[in-house]
């Protein structure tokens, strides 16, 4: 495969998942708002005896790293730092929705993580459509 093959994929692969984690975030913030989130798990967690100021933190965490990792993704910048504030993020959800409904639905949740997966075990290097790429040309 010829290497601009390799580095529009790569890039390809890293906006799209910017996409949908900044559309996740942004619905989270700005459509549901944040009490809306915090009371929708608040019920669920506090028959587990998990607080709701625990409740109040994931769902701050989740839908900010959400909301600014997929700006980030989106232009790559500090690209593997977001990756890996993403999966937590992600491992954070999946907890929460372990909770609600012990079998839950994994379509939504499930790709994103093969997302963030990937992206962590491509060659960072590959990406040279990014921020991180341009910044790392710049400091040479």
């Amino acid at each position: 495969m010829t290497d601009y093959k390799l580095y529009i994929a790569e890039s390809m692969l890293r906006v799209f998942a910017g996409i949908l984690f900044f559309f996740q975030g942004y619905d989270k913030i700005f459509k549901i708002k944040m009490s809306g989130v915090i009371d929708t798990f608040t019920r669920d967690a506090e028959r587990r005896h998990i607080s709701r100021p625990l409740v109040s933190f994931v769902a701050y965490y989740t839908s900010i790293v959400e909301f600014l990792g997929g700006i980030f993704l989106i232009f790559g910048i500090l690209t593997n730092y977001t990756l890996c504030a993403l999966g937590i993020d992600l491992i954070l959800v999946c907890f929460a929705f372990s909770l609600v409904e012990p079998m839950w639905d994994l379509k939504h949740v499930f790709p994103r993580f093969m997302l963030v997966i990937l992206l962590l075990l491509l060659p960072l290097e590959n990406d040279k459509l990014s921020l991180d790429y341009l910044i790392k040309l710049k400091l040479k």
